[in-house]
């Protein structure tokens, strides 16, 4: 018997296709991987705004989990838009009691325009009850700021707020480079076990259909890590699709706003493994 290599994403499903739950589902399955879903929040958004944001109640959360672990075991986890202190905690308990492993969080806290997102409490609760149990977090420049508790201009900003976010428990952190207004977009690994970042290095891409890039990225770290790469193989393989995925995207219109990655540019089928 044979099985496919198994995502499962908890985030908020994005009605207009490009970010979100959706997003996970279309690159885990251009990378070849099987994503299940538990769906966090429900979005009325498009290309250029969100109209509504409607929570779905943590019992709902931790019993799709519950569903999902009770059938079929996830070889990777992906976190994304988490709005409550409850879904928060719910998740955090709902993934301690499965055991589950390779969790990668991409913390939904800020938006783009540098907008909060969630509640102070329930920044809280990420950060005592979710960081310290995932295997790597990919906050974006505003959501580092928010973290580390200062702005972040610089690399020896950017240095400083790694250690302090391994500091809150973290086991890894990816601080991304898109919001900086560098020629490269530069990525920084930190971990524990080093003073110094790993950079992953890719040439910016000007483009206005970026809508959903963080989900996709995330989600791709979890499709490889599923597959089996280690963390480091993981983020430079994801980190090439997104940018590919970005580069196909950059000339084709959907909406009128900001638009989507083209995931599906390069599909591979459905990878699979023995039992």
């Amino acid at each position: 018997m044979e099985s496919y290599y198994k995502v499962l994403s908890i985030a908020g499903s994005d009605c207009s296709g490009g970010a979100g739950i959706q997003a996970d589902l279309k690159t885990c399955s251009a990378l070849g991987t099987y994503c299940m879903t538990a769906i966090t929040a429900i979005t009325a958004q498009n290309t250029f705004q969100v109209n509504g944001i409607e929570n779905i109640s943590p019992g709902m959360v931790g019993q799709q989990i519950d569903a999902i672990y009770a059938d079929i075991i996830p070889d990777s986890i992906k976190i994304g838009m988490l709005p409550t202190k409850g879904i928060i905690e719910t998740v955090a308990c709902q993934l301690i009691a499965h055991e589950a492993h390779k969790i990668i969080l991409d913390p939904v806290m800020v938006s783009t325009s540098g907008c909060k997102l969630i509640s102070d409490d329930a920044i809280d609760s990420l950060v005592t009850k979710l960081i310290p149990i995932v295997d790597l977090i990919t906050p974006n420049r505003h959501e580092t700021e928010l973290l580390a508790g200062h702005s972040v201009n610089n690399l020896n900003d950017i240095v400083n707020a790694g250690h302090e976010i391994i500091g809150l428990g973290a086991k890894a952190v990816l601080i991304k480079g898109g919001h900086f207004d560098d020629e490269a977009m530069t990525d920084y690994l930190f971990t524990g076990k080093s003073s110094e970042p790993l950079t992953f290095r890719s040439k910016r891409i000007s483009s206005t259909n970026t809508h959903g890039t963080g989900c996709s990225y995330s989600s791709a770290i979890a499709s490889y890590l599923a597959i089996g790469y280690n963390l480091q193989l993981s983020i430079s393989k994801a980190k090439e699709y997104i940018t590919n995925a970005i580069a196909e995207g950059s000339s084709v219109t959907i909406g009128h706003g900001h638009g989507p990655v083209n995931h599906s540019f390069n599909p591979i089928k459905l990878l699979k493994h023995p039992l």
